[in-house]
């Protein structure tokens, strides 16, 4: 389901509004942060919704549907990071989510009441998702410039997420492109930056809310930094959706270990963007009850000076100070001239009549 005003695009995943006027949409992803284990997995779940998080992403692929095993240079990481020296195959063999415990992860996540869905990498991961029934497709990083995988997850006419992490705009507008030519229009595009860890100076999250209205989709971030500044931030210029790795604890280890959130971090993360939420409110210049009862003490024009009637009103016996039970200090100009009406004490709010011969 999608609703579009203008730019704004309303999205909605396993029942949940995704959009302007709507909470941002949290998603904790799973990734490899199970370390092969399927009960760390499990307990990483339960985690994630005592956290405070909608969504619980998966990753569908195996090492051999990902690339292949070849110890050719092309295959062997080596990009200045934590992963340099494996080759493709090692880091995926050890990355993976095997496909048997998805099914099961899934349902844990929905009797929790999580959306729980995937990134695909190839079709035949399209096929067994379709086949467990996800609600949605995210497709990631690296997989944006994929056509027709993009193409084959549009067709199923689910929501599709797009991760931005090696994009040019030419490969966003292509990715865009594909979803509605396959007569699917419920996209998002998520700002990424694909360095693991990512250095804050380059997550430019001011991309995000261009990335709207460029492409009229729900936008957001994924996030591999360190921390949850990007993630805060992000939030604040309007990001709709935010993803982030969660690991339980730092003794699980495993190949993402380094750039993920502990179920402790991600909990704070969560109460964070809430509040922010909360601060960030509406359009409004109505003021609340405890704001009325405070202007009541905005200045307002006082007697400052005892006077007899007939005397006239001047800079010195009236003045613009706090309280505010006179009258509206652009009254000043006014009156100055006019004589009072009656005697007054000094520290009398001045009324209309205090005042002879007012003008009109």
């Amino acid at each position: 389901m999608i609703a579009q005003n203008g730019q704004n695009i309303i999205m909605n995943i396993g029942g949940v509004n995704i959009g302007a006027g709507h909470p941002t949409f949290i998603i904790a992803e799973l990734s490899a942060n199970h370390n092969q284990n399927l009960q760390i997995a499990k307990d990483t779940i339960h985690a994630a919704k005592k956290a405070g998080v909608d969504a619980i992403k998966l990753q569908t692929y195996t090492a051999d549907s990902i690339t292949i095993n070849s110890d050719e240079k092309y295959f062997r990481i080596n990009q200045g990071g934590v992963w340099d020296g494996q080759t493709l195959y090692e880091l995926y063999s050890r990355a993976f989510t095997p496909w048997e415990w998805q099914e099961e992860l899934k349902e844990l996540a929905e009797s929790l009441d999580l959306v729980c869905f995937s990134s695909p990498f190839d079709k035949t991961a399209v096929d067994f998702l379709e086949d467990i029934n996800v609600p949605a497709y995210k497709i990631a990083s690296l997989e944006i410039t994929d056509i027709p995988l993009i193409e084959y997850v549009a067709s199923k006419g689910k929501p599709v997420i797009l991760s931005s992490g090696v994009a040019r705009l030419k490969d966003i507008e292509k990715a865009v492109f594909a979803c509605r030519k396959a007569g699917n229009n419920q996209i998002a595009v998520l700002k990424c930056t694909s360095a693991y860890p990512s250095p804050l100076e380059q997550s430019n999250l001011r991309t995000i809310p261009d990335i709207a209205s460029r492409f009229n989709v729900v936008s957001g971030l994924s996030d591999h930094s360190v921390g949850d500044i990007a993630t805060i931030s992000a939030v604040v210029l309007g990001a709709n959706i935010i993803e982030k790795h969660i690991i339980l604890n730092g003794s699980v280890g495993g190949p993402d270990a380094h750039f993920s959130l502990t179920a402790k971090q991600f909990t704070k993360m969560v109460r964070r963007i809430r509040e922010v939420e909360i601060a960030l409110g509406e359009v409004s210049y109505d003021l609340p009850p405890n704001v009325l009862a405070a202007r009541a003490m905005a200045r307002s024009l006082f007697v400052v000076k005892d006077v007899k009637a007939g005397d006239k009103i001047t800079d010195d016996n009236v003045r613009s100070i706090r309280p505010g039970q006179g009258l509206p200090p652009s009254d000043l100009q006014l009156i100055l001239g006019q004589a009072f009406a009656q005697d007054i004490k000094m520290g009398t709010p001045l009324k209309k009549y205090h005042i002879k011969n007012k003008r009109r």
